[in-house]
């Protein structure tokens, strides 16, 4: 297949339900063919959003690491993780661990950190039974589907992440900070626009407000980039949610988030955000040897519920400090 002809816009399968196709022919070596389309898979993720490649043959971690890193250069570490994951080599990961009957609502990777991924690769080696597609939504679509006075408070305000670190619930200190040691963890979270303190019982609560709505750094286009519904409470399963405000109390859960003034966010805002996305999402099944590539600041993702045994592996890259990502450039106070 000349090169040529993957910059060609017929290449590409396109329709409104499901993410950009490129179908390919089995390469002999799919390392040498990534490095080689390179810039033409690049350029059909900034035009689409996300691109779905089937035909490359992915077979195991080793190979998919090598096509990533051809693809996207050096993979990030992960940072601030809200779940453990696990390594399968420098900067590759498996998908987040989740309840495999619940789906993951559309985010934006990391749209928590002041350093985000600007490029998400996903990799699947074993596709599920059912269900388990990893769908994506256009984030300036759903920013200019949603109701504009809720964008504009957003977009003024910002919105807060809060978290508390325990040994039970989500990702623990070493794996969200790479570091147990205090010292270290407090010249992170200074440097990083985190308010952070350290409860009696030794665990860590902090509190990050980052913008809602983010212009895109190559295409212009404002976005509604953030985590806002999916690390919401009214997100969780109402028997999750229940069982961890008995456990924790409605103002120490795991992780939650508010309005950039610390003011709570309804249920029926989250839901509003969950239908909104829905209305916008694409998703195609995963099959076998897949390989799709995701602008994380232009387009949301989702994990969708599944049965059977799922492996996808995720790579980040593209390190990129959006000059609108925090709103005051430091972590509110409430």
């Amino acid at each position: 297949m000349p090169s040529s002809s993957l910059a060609a816009p017929l290449d590409v399968e396109l329709r409104p339900d499901r993410p950009a196709l490129l179908r390919v022919d089995p390469p002999d070596d799919a390392t040498a063919w990534a490095a080689r389309y390179r810039e033409a898979l690049r350029a059909q993720v900034t035009e689409h959003g996300a691109l779905l490649v089937r035909g490359l043959g992915l077979r195991d971690a080793g190979q998919a690491g090598a096509v990533l890193a051809r693809l996207a250069g050096e993979l990030m570490p992960e940072r601030e993780a809200f779940a453990p994951r696990e390594a399968h080599g420098p900067g590759l990961y498996s998908s987040t661990p989740w309840p495999a009957n619940q789906p993951m609502c559309m985010h934006h990777e990391l749209s928590y950190r002041l350093e985000v991924p600007g490029l998400l690769l996903f990799a699947c080696l074993t596709p599920p039974e059912q269900g388990g597609a990893t769908a994506v939504a256009d984030a300036a679509d759903v920013l200019e589907a949603l109701p504009a006075g809720l964008t504009e408070r957003f977009a003024e305000e910002g919105w807060l992440l809060t978290r508390t670190y325990n040994e039970e619930i989500g990702a623990s200190l070493a794996e969200a900070f790479g570091t147990e040691d205090r010292d270290a963890i407090e010249r992170y979270c200074r440097a990083n626009a985190i308010d952070a303190r350290w409860l009696p019982d030794g665990s860590l609560r902090t509190e990050q407000r980052r913008c809602a709505v983010v212009e895109h750094p190559l295409t212009g286009r404002r976005c509604w980039f953030n985590q806002i519904a999916f690390l919401n409470e009214w997100t969780l399963a109402p028997e999750v949610r229940e069982y961890l405000v008995d456990e924790y109390g409605a103002d120490s859960l795991p992780f939650n988030t508010r309005y950039g003034d610390g003011s709570p966010i309804g249920e029926d805002v989250v839901r509003l955000l969950n239908d909104t996305y829905e209305e916008h999402t694409r998703r195609e099944p995963w099959q076998a040897g897949d390989l799709m590539l995701v602008d994380n600041i232009g387009t949301a993702h989702s994990r969708e519920a599944f049965t059977g045994e799922r492996r996808v592996l995720v790579g980040m890259a593209e390190p990129r400090r959006l000059a609108d990502s925090c709103p005051t450039g430091e972590a509110s106070r409430r």
